[in-house]
């Protein structure tokens, strides 16, 4: 700073030299504060806190994992809806089924009814081929055991599809969606002739389900001589079938579960690690409000005492008069 004997000096301002340096280091200080101001961050640039910048980073780009992750659960949950919804189609056709075979099974029938009756549950048969083959989400084939765009073909007839829940590589949810063909869930049931008629050349198939291959999704027929007995045993068959369905369904609502509770979570962990970014990386509007009304006046006195320091040199002229 100047000293007394400094005013008598002319080459040399000192004072206003000082009064310069005070008043640039105000305006540096407005300048950020505007910044901070008008961007809402207290770090703008990694001078500002080296250390804040990069640990704002890594929690700004988790917060961008998690959030895709969120993201990516909404579109497994609708996955997942989709198949409920296909299966609980299959289970009302499977149900009419039951209701057909049972009527069928009843001796007051004669051969024609019952023929009548096998052609509807035939039908019914390929109508659960129909929905297995619609049953589709982004080019993914979800029941009929095939893959056409992205999943892994599973070993139980269906598809493992891996769901990324979270933003790490190891953040993943596998489900498994079984088949719900005519193939899988009465000739896969161990028991491929479902009804059975005795004759003269000894014991031939009455109701058959052929197993599903590829391209084709299994098949049930039944012959015009299936009897009473036959629908019988194919009332077991279905009571079979519409146990491994309630399996998918059960497997189905177990991952809708998971699903759900990564929800959750991942909802909590996006706000939390939000609101630590914001502490590292946001200004303080209140603290900014001050400082800058701290600034202004310092500006308004620095740039006084610099007119003033400018003005010293003159008192010299007294000298020569």
């Amino acid at each position: 700073m100047s000293s007394f004997g400094d005013l008598n000096r002319v080459n040399t301002n000192i004072q206003s030299l000082d009064s310069q340096l005070s008043l640039n280091r105000i305006n540096k200080g407005m300048a950020e504060n505007q910044l901070r101001m008008s961007t809402g961050l207290r770090i703008n640039k990694a001078e500002d806190d080296a250390a804040g910048y990069s640990i704002a980073t890594k929690l700004n780009a988790r917060v961008a994992g998690l959030e895709q992750s969120l993201a990516n659960v909404g579109d497994a949950k609708s996955v997942l809806d989709i198949a409920e919804s296909s299966f609980d189609t299959v289970m009302d056709n499977l149900i009419e089924m039951k209701s057909l075979s049972t009527q069928a099974a009843n001796d007051t029938l004669g051969a024609d009814e019952r023929g009548y009756i096998g052609s509807q549950i035939e039908s019914l048969a390929e109508d659960i081929n129909e929905v297995a083959d619609q049953t589709v989400f982004q080019d993914t084939q979800l029941l009929n055991g095939s893959v056409s765009a992205g999943g892994t073909a599973s070993n139980s007839g269906g598809i493992t599809l891996t769901f990324q829940v979270g933003e790490r590589s190891t953040d993943t949810l596998a489900t498994t969606i079984n088949a719900v063909n005519v193939g899988e869930l009465f000739a896969d049931t161990g028991n491929a002739n479902l009804g059975a008629t005795a004759g003269a050349g000894g014991t031939t198939a009455s109701i058959v389900a052929t197993a599903a291959t590829a391209g084709n999704a299994g098949t049930l027929t039944f012959a015009s001589t299936a009897t009473a007995a036959d629908f019988r045993n194919f009332i077991d068959s279905v009571d079979s079938a519409i146990g491994g369905m309630n399996d998918r369904v059960n497997s189905i609502g177990m991952a809708q579960s998971s699903l759900s509770t990564r929800e959750v979570t991942l909802s909590q962990s996006i706000s939390a690690n939000s609101s630590a970014s914001s502490r590292i990386m946001d200004a303080d509007f209140a603290k900014e409000q001050s400082e800058s009304v701290r600034l202004q006046i310092l500006q308004q006195t620095s740039t006084s005492a610099l007119a003033q320091a400018n003005m010293g040199p003159q008192s010299v002229l007294g000298f020569l008069g």
